[in-house]
Formats: C-alpha cells, sequence, structure tokens
C-alpha cells in the first residue's frame, strides 16, 4: 500500500516538473533567479550591517558564504530553464566565447537587471525596521549595491575586473568539453556544471579579491539594486553614489570579455 502511495506521488511529481520545464521561459528563469541570487545575498548583508538584527556584527566570512549559498540556490532553481546565469558579465563572456546565441543576450540582461531589483526590494521590506534604527548611511546603500573601501576609481576598476575574470574563466573552463550536456537544446551556462562549483568560486573571490570594493562582479547585481536604493522611501538613506556606479558595471564587462578572450585563446 505504502508503496502505491509512494509510486503515484513519484508520478505526480514528474508531471508536475515536466509542465513547469514547458512553462517556464529563460527570461522568467532569469528573473527568478536573480531576484533569489540578490534577495538571499543582500538579505545576508542586511542582517550583518544593519542595527540589531539577530546576525549584526557576523562579519565579512558570513557574508561570503551567504552570497555564495545565494548562488547555490539561484543556480538551482533556474538552471534547468536558462543555463543560469544571473549575470550580465556571464551573459557577454559566453557570448563572446561562442557558447550563447547574441541574440539572447538583452533579454537576459533585462531580465537579470529586473530580478536584481525585485530581490533587493524584498530585502528593504523584510529588514525595513532595522534601516529605520541604522544610523550610518554608508550600510544602508552596502545592503543594495557596492561601494569601495579606499576610493581610487582605476584600482576600484581594476578590483572589478579582475574578480569577474576569475569568474567567467572558471566557469568557462568547468563548462569545457568534459561538461557538454546530453541534449544539445539545453543551454549553455551556469546550469551546465552544476550550482555547488560555482558557489565556492564566488565565496573563494569575496574571501580574497573581495575586500576592496565588496565584489559586485556582476552589473545587474549593483545596478538593479542600486536604483531600488534610489527610489525606495528608505529613512535617511543619504546618496546612492552614481558617480561611482559605473565601475561595477564597466568593470565586469571587461573582465568578462578578457576571460572569454584568453579561453579562445587557449
Amino acid at each position: 500500500m505504502l508503496s502505491r502511495h509512494l509510486k503515484e506521488m513519484q508520478i505526480k511529481i514528474a508531471i508536475l516538473h515536466r509542465f513547469t520545464l514547458e512553462q517556464m521561459t529563460p527570461f522568467a528563469a532569469e528573473i527568478i533567479g536573480t531576484m533569489l541570487l540578490l534577495l538571499l545575498g543582500n538579505g545576508v548583508v542586511a542582517n550583518v550591517v544593519l542595527t540589531q538584527t539577530k546576525g549584526h556584527g557576523g562579519g565579512w566570512l558570513l557574508i561570503n558564504f551567504g552570497y555564495g549559498l545565494a548562488v547555490f540556490t539561484a543556480v538551482l532553481v533556474s538552471m534547468d530553464f536558462s543555463g543560469a546565469h544571473l549575470n550580465p558579465a556571464v551573459t557577454v563572456g559566453l557570448a563572446l566565447a561562442g557558447k550563447f546565441a547574441w541574440a539572447q543576450v538583452a533579454p537576459y540582461v533585462l531580465a537579470q537587471c529586473i530580478g536584481a531589483a525585485i530581490g533587493n526590494s524584498l530585502v528593504y521590506l523584510i529588514f525595513r525596521d532595522h534601516y529605520a534604527v541604522t544610523e550610518d548611511q554608508g550600510l544602508k546603500l552596502a545592503t543594495f549595491s557596492t561601494s569601495p573601501a579606499i576610493r581610487n576609481n582605476w584600482s576600484n576598476l581594476l578590483s572589478e575586473l579582475i574578480g569577474t575574470f576569475v569568474l567567467v574563466f572558471a566557469v568557462l573552463f568547468i563548462t569545457g568539453p568534459n561538461f557538454i550536456a546530453s541534449d544539445p537544446t539545453v543551454p549553455a551556462g551556469l546550469g551546465s556544471l552544476g550550482a555547488l562549483p560555482v558557489a565556492l568560486i564566488v565565496v573563494v573571490i569575496g574571501a580574497g579579491l573581495g575586500g576592496t570594493t565588496g565584489y559586485a562582479i556582476n552589473p545587474a547585481r549593483d545596478l538593479g539594486p542600486r536604483i531600488m536604493h534610489s527610489v525606495l522611501p528608505i529613512p535617511n538613506k543619504g546618496t546612492s553614489e552614481w558617480d561611482y556606479a559605473w565601475i561595477p558595471i564597466l568593470g565586469p564587462l571587461l573582465g568578462a570579455s578578457l576571460a572569454a578572450a584568453l579561453f579562445l585563446v587557449l
């Protein structure tokens, strides 16, 4: 009897999974995946830096591991539908390396920016009482977008460039000949290698290279939330630092381009 019920449940789950695969579009998957990335990733940041949270003062390593696990969750959810790019730099890098169609780049980037904005808006809703009692405007901005520890535009640009180079270069190699999908219709991307390796790459980038700029390494992760910081009614929020915003956009795109170029040469 129990075996029969388990078999029926498995059939229902399989039907539901197939229905979801047929209904979910890559555009929607990139929105949902990037939303989860920012909700969980910047949720960790908010929990660590905002006043009177349970996780206040948790430290840099908690943010590093939290963001890595946010990547893990986001990739796991969206990998079957879009390849789980979740990052314009990854999308552009894959396109430059010949692993993704250029016609799909703009829709993916748009979806990623929308998802990032939604995800960080949810962070604000969850922590709005803590934003109200946090006096430091810089800490409030840190829960949305990145800022440098020491402001030096060229050094900051180089930090974002190198961090993203490492991310995209590693992704391109892990998704190489030893990881070719058995189904040629499956889109190339982070999903083809599984969620865990990407999460670990993000953790080590944050721990090793992220202390200078906060390691955006993702234009959508910075731009979408920065827009929301500028429009949401956050008490005493201060400036959104738009004069810095070009660095976490240009740096990752340059890093991804260099990673793709070196990958093609090698």
